[in-house]
């Protein structure tokens, strides 16, 4: 079975993307790091049993010698939600019945964090990343379990594509939480509505 995870929102510069993110939501997000195989840094909002991350290009890190996860070699345009992960205990055999395109398994790292996520070779995840990345964290360490508590949780995490129902098949019995649904449109879309100290705040 796969669970939620985090979302992920991609912005071109780190700090642009956390002040737009910040004033959306009315709170400061916290400190994450480098990830140092695919060139990228982030900052994180925990969400009670899942977070978010704002995930930039690190200009002062190293190119990858391959493609960066999530699309990000090919990011461009405002910044906004681009991709949602969700969890399993066993990353070989969740592959083994995902289709083709989700990608092979990457192991990572960041401070004593240690995990494995699919990967495409090109880093485009099917339906233009309205299919979830999967990950598998080693241990009982996890960034939700770290963050600190802002009184914030996810209430709904919408999914929109033009062939959503490739997405809603391939993880049909296989995922299924309250806060997600997906919906048919002309174009990609992922919109999280997030409950604050300050009231719904919705990105986009």
């Amino acid at each position: 079975m796969l669970t939620l995870d985090h979302f992920a929102i991609t912005t071109t510069w780190l700090e642009d993307g956390v002040a737009e993110v910040e004033e959306a939501l009315g709170l400061h997000l916290d400190a994450g790091g480098q990830h140092a195989h695919f060139g990228t840094h982030n900052r994180l909002l925990g969400l009670g049993d899942i977070y978010m991350e704002v995930i930039a290009i690190d200009p002062d890190a190293p190119s990858p010698a391959a493609s960066r996860w999530f699309d990000m070699d090919n990011f461009d345009g405002p910044t906004r939600v681009t991709n949602w992960i969700v969890q399993t205990s066993d990353l070989a055999a969740a592959l083994a019945e995902l289709p083709d395109g989700v990608g092979d398994p990457v192991a990572l790292e960041r401070g004593d964090l240690r995990w494995q996520m699919a990967v495409p070779a090109n880093g485009k995840l099917p339906c233009d990343g309205a299919f979830p990345a999967v990950i598998a964290w080693e241990g009982d360490a996890h960034p939700a379990k770290r963050l600190p508590e802002r009184g914030c949780r996810l209430t709904h995490l919408e999914i929109a594509h033009p062939r959503i129902a490739d997405v809603t098949a391939a993880l049909a019995d296989r995922f299924a939480d309250s806060r997600v649904s997906f919906v048919e449109s002309v174009q990609k879309r992922l919109t999280a509505e997030i409950a604050t100290p300050h009231g719904t705040r919705v990105l986009t």
